[in-house]
């Protein structure tokens, strides 16, 4: 499949490539530092990731030729409206997790997929309800995980995720980032083109 593509994933999250690796396609990584990664204040917070994920793909326009396929990302957690990206620090990764805590949020997950002649952007939505968390429990998860590059401070693979997590609704990969079945379907898409 798109053997007529280099994939090229622009993501330096450990846990995006691993998933990509599982779908068997052969892929590279290139990322850009210091990209500013901010979005209008008035944008629908659903629309972040997608906005976020084609700002990524817009910044690789110059490395992109007929013969490439590029796939960028953005995960958000929305909590009773609220949106949680990465946090800053241990405290505010705290604070997220007790706002999380014995409640029900929404991962949205945007996705944008770029060649020189198409794009196409789309997001994926999961419902995941935590489990009350004790003080303990998430200092426990926050010493030894430290979950700093993760959206909304935990990552579902984990400890957090096998004690907390009582239910999800939707895509288990989206909560981790990557929503690799619907990704794989769309990149079909691009192959029945060629």
């Amino acid at each position: 499949m798109l053997k007529n593509y280099k994939i090229i994933l622009g993501s330096q999250s450990a846990r995006r490539q691993e998933l990509m690796r599982r779908l068997d396609i052969d892929f590279s990584v290139q990322t850009i530092d210091d990209l500013q990664e901010s979005y209008p204040s008035d944008l629908q917070t659903e629309k972040i990731p997608e906005y976020l994920a084609k700002l990524k793909a817009d910044a690789f326009e110059k490395f992109l030729d007929d013969e490439k396929l590029l796939i960028t990302a953005d995960t958000i957690v929305i909590v009773e409206g609220k949106v949680l990206g990465k946090p800053k620090d241990e405290a505010d990764a705290g604070t997220m997790l007790k706002a999380l805590s014995g409640k029900t949020h929404e991962v949205v997950t945007g996705v944008c997929l770029t060649t020189k002649k198409r794009q196409e952007i789309f997001s994926t939505f999961t419902k995941v309800t935590f489990a009350t968390l004790s003080d303990n429990e998430i200092d426990y998860y926050l010493s030894k995980y430290k979950p700093y590059d993760k959206a909304g401070s935990y990552g579902i693979q984990e400890w957090i995720g096998f004690v907390g997590v009582e239910r999800i609704e939707g895509s288990f990969y989206n909560v981790m980032g990557f929503p690799v079945q619907k990704i794989y379907q769309k990149l079909k898409t691009f192959d029945d083109e060629q």
